[in-house]
């Protein structure tokens, strides 16, 4: 189609394998597949000249099109080389994204103002390829191994209770979570403390890690909650950490991306901001493909 496109604009065979770098005979060659493709006479050729036909022209005006819109998308890929331009798509989990990715992407935005961010925050494990994403937060084990993933940090996860709560329950053990009140996110949580799995039997069961922890705060019972949620609550006495300092749980924090081939600037950069600026605060890590 664009072989004929610019033997049509040459009005020539001869100057459009010129233009193209290819034998006058590949051109005619070619242009006439393509007529038997189409079952279309495109072209009447003399030994004078070249005239287009009725079916050409409308042809050539849509494969004309096609090549000034390849041109187009050619130039802006390439000045897209430099500085990120154009929109990138970041998913996260709801609370990382709330707490921590408003800094990045106004920093990311006021570095690169030809840039645009699209934030997509849900609590679940997106599909970068199949839902157009160009970078997503993962918490937890990666389960996709065709992903590049790099490191950011990890997150800490606390067993919390109130002062009041635990005055009118006594504290717990771990063995206690059995028949404790506990506030979990489905009906057949299971819950590990100090090398002790229990599955619990949630007296409030919800959807929501704020809210689990504000149910916690008001004393409905004990929740396992992230500590970027819970911290300030400890410090200014509002719940206690159960079963010692140590983090109930870690679950490491990646940016996943789909490939490292031709990685566009618009997602170097934004992950290379992400291990910069995001807390919890980066450790160090490269960009591998996980075996």
């Amino acid at each position: 189609m664009l072989l004929f496109a610019t033997v049509v604009r040459e009005e020539s065979f001869t100057r459009a394998a010129l233009k193209l770098g290819i034998t006058k005979q590949t051109v005619s060659e070619r242009i006439r597949h393509l007529e038997e493709r189409l079952g279309v006479r495109l072209l009447e050729r003399t030994t004078r000249r070249l005239r287009v036909t009725g079916a050409g022209v409308m042809y050539s005006e849509r494969c004309a099109a096609i090549a000034a819109l390849i041109d187009e998308a050619n130039s802006e890929v390439q000045r897209g080389q430099a500085d990120p331009t154009g929109l990138l798509r970041v998913a996260s989990p709801v609370l990382y994204g709330r707490r921590y990715l408003t800094p990045v992407i106004a920093n990311y935005l006021d570095r690169y103002p030809q840039a645009q961010v699209e934030l997509v925050l849900a609590d679940r494990r997106p599909h970068l390829i199949e839902e157009g994403l160009d970078v997503a937060i993962h918490i937890g084990p990666l389960d996709d191994s065709s992903l590049v993933a790099r490191k950011l940090g990890e997150g800490a996860n606390h067993f919390v209770a109130s002062p009041r709560f635990l005055a009118k329950h006594g504290t717990p053990s771990a063995r206690d979570l059995r028949t404790a009140r506990c506030i979990g996110y489905s009906a057949f949580d299971t819950w590990m403390a100090e090398g002790v799995k229990t599955r619990i039997d949630p007296v409030l069961t919800v959807n929501d890690l704020e809210l689990a922890c504000e149910a916690a705060i008001a004393g409905v019972g004990i929740a396992l909650v992230p500590d970027i949620l819970c911290r300030e609550a400890v410090r200014d006495g509002r719940l206690k950490i159960l079963f010692g300092p140590k983090p109930a749980m870690l679950r490491p924090i990646h940016v996943v991306y789909p490939s490292r081939l031709n990685l566009p600037p618009k997602v170097r950069l934004f992950v290379d901001a992400l291990a910069t600026l995001a807390e919890p605060a980066p450790t160090k890590a490269r960009g591998r493909k996980r075996k």
